[in-house]
């Protein structure tokens, strides 16, 4: 246990140190997380963290084969399985900071992770059998290999997913990390034990810089390197038959949030008949802020989920028959209350609705406010009229409320268009202009039947909010999205004052 503690330690400390290296790297090269379009943060971001926690593993790791100890004989005596695990690693960390760095193309990042999961199959790592309930154990066979690669490759791209909050994808991989690291401890995989500390160390190291708000992302380069290895030292029992049993519901309740997320967001495009592939702002994390919650809350939120499932997962490596039922059905309640809460169970619904009818009532009122916004906002001549125009058409729409807010979150105008507080109310933000380069963003919140924002509902609003855009463009306002845009010559620019509009 010295061993790993001692590991764990210089891992910590020598990722932190990297950490701030990295981030120069980063912004040398030009490797920046900029704002707009689904990226959250409000300002220019280096994205090169991966650098840092690839060297700390790699620096620990090989100091350790330096000294003289059981664990180091035990690596030495395992080179196959250690060149599969961190080499594999180490490949994707390099594609993943091309990535960050110069762009790779998809098929070829997903062929360099095909690479390194065949690698890991032919050094050992595999999965030889699943248990069924009231079945038993169910050989893979000739299965084996695409079920490993499945597996390896599909955790690659749960965590890369995943890491869309500042710490979110980095805490998220630490608890995971967790399990593994008891699991192995617990069943003598000295290799397996020895790599998971290293690797929580180099996590934490950099978290300290990762937390909100974030100094550093950890880019590609880091979610490939992270995902790879935990979902390759998940595998490490699971050729042994005593430990089959449980080996496959370990890793899938410890890495529970990232799976679940990319799970959902493969049947949300295929429901919206769209690629598995294309990006959007529906993962978990979107929603959670979309429902109001802080960044930093909603990262606290996904974390607490984490730990619950670290629990249930140890719990289940560990226990006894009823111990697994327990722990098994507790990660299902806590998945089925995440699903509640972030109302993915209304969005099926609605998709269902959608079936079944043409256009919802959202739909239909927003499609006789959208030529009278368009009018109205082109009408006015000031940032002031501009404004008051949009709180017009707000009132006419239907809307319980609506805040027009800057990139970084302060706000500028704030409407309460009614007195009432339900909780079926819904809400969609949308930046003012072209997401990429966009100053401010509007939020909107009304009472749906539905209980969810329909995709109709939501290119409609664009609409409305492109043509607010374009209004304040033209007058010059400092909200808008280029001011050197086309003008009205003979409109001087104004202060919008906030007292005016802002209720509490």
């Amino acid at each position: 246990m010295r061993t790993y503690v001692l590991t764990f330690v210089v891992a910590a400390l020598v990722s932190a140190m990297f950490t701030p290296i990295a981030r120069g790297i980063a912004i040398r090269v030009g490797a920046l997380s900029t704002p707009g379009g689904r990226h959250l943060n409000a300002r220019s971001v280096p994205r090169l963290g991966g650098i840092a926690i690839a060297t700390a593993c790699a620096v620990t790791l090989l100091g350790l084969l330096g000294v003289n100890s059981s664990v180091a004989e035990v690596m030495r005596h395992e080179t196959p399985r250690v060149l599969g695990l961190v080499g594999g690693a180490l490949l994707l960390f390099g594609v993943g900071a091309l990535d960050d760095t110069r762009g790779v193309r998809a098929r070829n990042k997903l062929a360099a992770q095909i690479l390194a999961a065949l690698a890991a199959y032919a050094c050992g790592f595999r999965i030889q059998a699943v248990h069924l309930p009231l079945v038993g154990d169910l050989s893979m066979g000739a299965f084996a290999l695409p079920v490993t690669l499945v597996w390896i490759v599909g955790i690659v791209n749960a965590v890369n997913l995943i890491d869309g909050l500042d710490g979110l994808a980095a805490g998220v991989a630490f608890f995971a990390g967790v399990t593994n690291f008891v699991v192995a401890y617990l069943s003598g995989e000295i290799l397996i034990a020895t790599v998971m500390a290293t690797l929580l160390g180099a996590i934490l190291g950099f978290l300290f810089f990762n937390f909100n708000p974030a100094r550093i992302f950890m880019g590609d380069s880091g979610s490939y390197f992270l995902g790879f290895l935990l979902g390759t030292a998940a595998l490490a029992g699971t050729s042994q038959k005593a430990s089959t049993a449980v080996a496959i519901v370990v890793p899938i309740l410890a890495l529970g949030v990232p799976i679940f997320d990319t799970l959902f967001s493969i049947v949300r495009r295929l429901l919206e008949r769209r690629s598995i592939f294309s990006p959007d702002r529906g993962h978990i994390h979107h929603r959670l802020l979309d429902m109001g919650i802080t960044h930093r809350r909603a990262v606290l939120i996904l974390y607490s989920v984490s730990i619950l499932f670290t629990a249930a997962a140890i719990a289940v490596s560990a226990g006894r028959s009823w111990q697994v039922g327990v722990a098994i059905l507790a990660a299902s309640v806590v998945m089925l209350g995440l699903v509640r809460f972030v109302g993915y169970f209304e969005y099926l619904l609605q998709m269902t609705r959608q079936r079944a009818r043409l256009r919802s009532e959202d739909t239909e009122r927003l499609l006789r406010l959208v030529p009278a916004a368009i009018a109205a906002l082109d009408r006015a001549c000031s940032e002031d009229a501009v404004l008051a125009e949009f709180e017009g058409l707000l009132a006419s729409g239907g809307f319980a409320s609506a805040e027009l807010r800057t990139i970084a979150g302060d706000v500028i105008a704030k409407w309460a268009l009614t007195a009432e507080a339900r909780n079926e109310f819904v809400s969609a933000r949308f930046p003012v202009g072209d997401e990429r380069r966009a100053r401010s963003i509007v939020i909107f919140r009304w009472s749906s039947p539905d209980g969810v924002v329909s995709p109709q509902s939501e290119v409609l609003l664009q609409v409305v909010v492109n043509a607010l855009a374009s209004a304040l463009t033209r007058v010059r306002s400092d909200y808008a999205l280029e001011k050197e845009c086309v003008m009205a010559a003979d409109v001087a620019p104004s202060v919008y004052s906030r007292a005016a509009r802002t209720q509490p």
